[in-house]
């Protein structure tokens, strides 16, 4: 993997981790979550009127990926309403990558090197490590652990098509980032349309009370997740899909320095070296 490939990944993975704290942290997260990724298309959309909308043949790949996010959206919001970002986040994030590199044979035709997957699997046992500095009280939330193992399954779905539609509409003479913008722009929609569909009357009123106080952090979360998802698919047309997935899977430790130098939380000896055999798999990844 190209050096530059791996450092603009890892930038994109402090995005990720820092819009999931911005969800988690707020006072409604299915409407936070909504808002974010609204305030994304809003941000997204000068760039396709730029560039102009990606080629037909990557519209089924679109509209698959649009309906995948949706059971994204609401497997994501379900483990944070029932677990603690550091008990669901790390289970999402952390067991995705295996399953996207057990899978990109299948799915994608790629065959990992020794190394990848030396990479691969290093960064998910890191990540785990890190993440579940409490494995045993994850057991006891049954239904945020059975929302975050969904959300993982979704990850690993959603990542394999759009790999190959970014892939794909770059071969028939676009570009990824028109791909990118036209999927935020789309992506904008059905979630958020949900969301009020879903609250009576005096809920619908209030949304926009805690819009007008919540946006300008929102906005930030949106240009977040617009960035970090973007870089991703870049990089999965220059290197393969299950080594950018891995890669991306390390917010889990950019969201753990941030719970440490923010909330004061303690390291300690099992996140060290969670985080050391991260950086194993790093390198590991940036050899293959």
């Amino acid at each position: 993997m190209d050096t530059l490939v791996v450092v603009l990944v890892l930038f994109g993975a402090l995005l990720h981790a820092a819009w999931n704290a911005l969800v988690k942290s707020s006072g409604d997260k299915e409407l936070d979550l909504a808002l974010v990724h609204f305030l994304g298309a809003l941000a997204a959309l000068p760039l396709l009127l730029l560039l102009g909308p990606p080629p037909s043949v990557v519209w089924p790949f679109l509209a698959t990926s649009l309906l995948i996010h949706i059971a994204y959206y609401v497997t994501l919001n379900g483990a944070y309403q029932h677990g603690e970002l550091g008990i669901t986040y790390p289970i999402m994030r952390g067991s995705a990558p295996m399953l996207v590199a057990l899978g990109s044979f299948t799915v994608l035709g790629e065959s990992l090197s020794a190394a990848a997957w030396l990479g691969v699997c290093a960064v998910t046992a890191g990540v785990l490590m890190v993440g579940l500095s409490r494995p045993v009280e994850a057991l006891h939330h049954r239904r945020a652990l059975a929302f975050a193992l969904a959300n993982a399954f979704v990850i690993a779905g959603y990542t394999f098509v759009d790999g190959q539609g970014v892939r794909h509409s770059v071969t028939a003479g676009g570009s990824s980032f028109s791909y990118i913008a036209m999927l935020f722009v789309l992506d904008g929609i059905p979630y958020p349309a949900l969301v009020v569909w879903r609250r009576n009357a005096e809920g619908r009123a209030r949304i926009m009370a805690y819009a007008r106080r919540r946006w300008p952090l929102a906005t930030l979360g949106g240009l977040a997740s617009l960035g970090s998802y973007g870089i991703a698919l870049w990089a999965m047309t220059r290197a393969p899909v299950a080594a950018v997935s891995a890669l991306r899977e390390t917010s889990v430790l950019f969201a753990t320095a941030l719970s440490v130098l923010v909330l004061k939380e303690r390291f300690g000896a099992q996140r060290a070296v969670g985080a050391l055999i991260i950086v194993a798999g790093v390198v590991a990844l940036r050899l293959s």
